[in-house]
């Protein structure tokens, strides 16, 4: 059963493929179908498992031997645990959302089957990372979602853009997949397996060089796939794609590839506080950056991409708190999950209704337009923002409170994140919503068909009682506790001072944001006289700059002097023998001219020459 978790939207990937056009027809209903499948599989074994006591509920299912060379041997297994169960139903059920809504936002794109082949790939290659039993494995995994988050942000392929994003995304990729590729490495050599239990059995044998090394290997590859600091410049750019797509990377799949690694190598990351005070350092990072990236966003997609850059910041800074922490990144994965894709479905129901414009300065009063879209956006708005009771507000405040019992400027910049995320996202929901009407001429808005609101109000009821439910039903602590381990933080500031700080500190950032954009009338061009700071933020912080000369053009000379260097060191060296040799050749050819008179003066020569050394010999 636990193959056909991925055997069901891959099967649907390989059909539609190579079905070609004759599945055009009804090509997306079986991509439906098939993801839906899917979630329906994970939902029976989530009840299996519910059923069993805690110390049973892991399993395992090995469908070959895989790799067999000597002693080192990998079986191509399955392993479903409480922390892949999770991940299961965040990706089977988000993504078929996010399937349905694609039925409705693609209806009229030519190459609408391509795009569900994708979709379903997407899926598979996401299951196949959090069901693996071995690193190895995760790999193959982890690969096949680089490879359909290429084909979907290039989707549009005839825009430059499009596949220059694409070709962005993919190459930044393949520098966090060598240090995956290399942390495998490590494992192979320390602990002679790459396997799950393999190497959470050896982890308390190896030494603290080999497992901080690794640890460090594991971190890299995550800020690759979740785009932390200093790998997160392409998923700005990823926006190119359709945005079901950025739904999907941002919500259920791509970007929390990178945390579940974290967080399932916890018992590397356990033994090494060189590593984790790396992933916290990275975590704060991010968190801020993101935020700061959003603040000045006027394409509505790229300050929510900003937005999620921030958010997988806080997941990635509670996995570095270790067991304190661990449980409450996956926490906020979840909710996040729920709330990021209904935003992101939000954002494309009004681009839907505004021809595909992007910019938020064009928009303006649309809640009277959308109502739909409107309520569904404006739910997930005060989740993300962690207004009480909805989702975000369980989740977040969990983080900046377990890292304010860590360090005091950690928890201050867990804290600074949060009023500069209730600051972008009111931007947004003013700048979107409210105020004037800013629509260009040949513009209508009208709310979205029914295929697109209903998984928007979905996600939506998720985003009000899903922190809630994991929390208080669900258990979330207990459920993963046998598998990640769970520590209560440290009580540096009691949660009934710190909760009133956040929501204070909310408060200030969304009634800043208010005052200068929902009080005051939005300029349709964005002004040119800014300060540094929005400059900035308008540049991704520079992030393109900063890789172009510290990466790109170095490479570069780089390539030339070694081009250089080949042609005329190594191959002028060579053509300059060869020219040397033939040159004598030439010259020592002449003599061979066929007259005998000549070989005969030549041997005479030769004759008296030596005839003269012994002469001279003798004297």
């Amino acid at each position: 059963m636990i193959a056909a978790l991925i055997g069901l939207p891959l099967a649907g990937a390989t059909a539609l493929l190579l079905g070609g056009r004759r599945t055009n027809a009804w090509g997306h209903f079986l991509a439906v179908a098939l993801s839906a499948s899917s979630f329906f599989v994970g939902l029976g074994l989530l009840i299996q498992m519910m059923g069993r006591p805690a110390e049973e509920r892991a399993v395992s299912q090995q469908l070959f031997q895989w790799i067999t060379v000597g002693t080192f041997q990998v079986p191509f297994g399955l392993h479903l645990d409480q922390l892949s169960i999770a991940f299961v139903m965040l990706i089977t059920g988000v993504g078929t959302l996010i399937h349905i809504y694609s039925i409705g936002y693609m209806a009229h794109d030519e190459n609408r089957r391509r795009f569900f082949a994708y979709l379903n790939l997407f899926v598979a290659a996401m299951l196949l990372l959090v069901l693996a039993d071995s690193y190895l494995l995760i790999y193959v995994g982890w690969e096949g979602v680089g490879l359909a988050s290429y084909l979907l942000i290039s989707f549009y392929q005839h825009k430059p853009s499009a596949a220059t994003a694409g070709k962005k995304a993919f190459i930044v990729n393949r520098v966090g997949d060598a240090g995956l590729a290399i942390a495998i490495m490590l494992m192979f050599t320390t602990f002679g397996t790459v396997t799950f239990t393999g190497v959470d059995a050896g982890a308390g044998q190896a030494s603290a060089q080999h497992l901080t090394w690794m640890g460090l290997a594991l971190l890299l590859a995550a800020c690759g796939k979740s785009a932390q600091f200093p790998l997160q410049s392409w998923l700005l750019d990823a926006m190119e794609g359709p945005t079901p797509v950025s739904a999907l990377i941002h919500a259920a799949t791509m970007v929390t590839a990178g945390v579940y690694l974290i967080v399932r190598a916890h018992a590397i990351f356990d033994l090494s506080e060189t590593a984790r005070t790396a992933v916290v350092a990275i975590g704060a990072i991010t968190l801020l950056l993101g935020a700061f990236i959003g603040t000045a966003k006027d394409d509505i997609k790229k300050g929510l991409a900003g937005s999620t850059m921030s958010q997988i910041g806080y997941m990635v800074l509670a996995a570095g708190l270790g067991p304190v922490g661990y449980v409450f990144a996956i926490f906020h994965l979840l909710t996040h999950g729920m709330f990021k894709a209904g935003l992101f479905l939000g954002a494309g129901s009004v681009m839907h209704g505004m021809h595909d414009d992007v910019n938020m300065r064009h928009y303006g009063a649309l809640r009277t337009m959308m109502k739909i879209t409107y309520v569904t956006f404006g739910l997930g708005f005060l989740a993300i923002i962690g207004i009480p009771p909805f989702a975000g507000f369980w989740s977040k405040d969990e983080i900046i409170h377990a890292a304010f019992g860590q360090n005091t400027f950690v928890g201050a910049a867990a804290l600074l994140g949060a009023g500069v995320t209730a600051f972008y996202m009111t931007r947004m929901m003013a700048m979107t919503f409210f105020g004037e009407a800013r629509w260009q001429d040949d513009v209508h808005p009208h709310e979205s068909p029914a295929v697109m609101t209903i998984p928007m109000m979905v996600l939506a009821f998720g985003s009000v009682f899903g922190g809630m439910a994991m929390l208080f039903l669900g258990d979330i602590e207990g459920w993963l506790e046998p598998v990640t381990g769970f520590a209560q933080p440290a009580n540096a500031i009691s949660n009934t001072i710190l909760i009133p700080i956040t929501l204070v500190t909310v408060l200030l950032g969304a009634g800043y944001a208010w005052l200068r954009y929902g009080r005051r009338p939005v300029p349709v061009t964005a002004p040119a006289q800014v300060s540094i700071l929005t400059r900035a933020a308008r540049a991704d912080a520079y992030g393109d700059a900063l890789n172009e000369a510290v990466f790109m053009r170095p490479g570069q000379y780089l390539t030339r002097s070694l081009t250089w260097f080949d042609t005329k060191g190594i191959d002028g060296a060579i053509g300059g023998l060869a020219a040397a040799i033939g040159g004598i050749s030439a010259r020592a050819r002449r003599l061979q001219n066929g007259y005998t008179r000549s070989y005969a003066l030549t041997m005479l020569g030769g004759a008296t020459l030596i005839a003269f050394v012994l002469l001279l010999v003798r004297l």
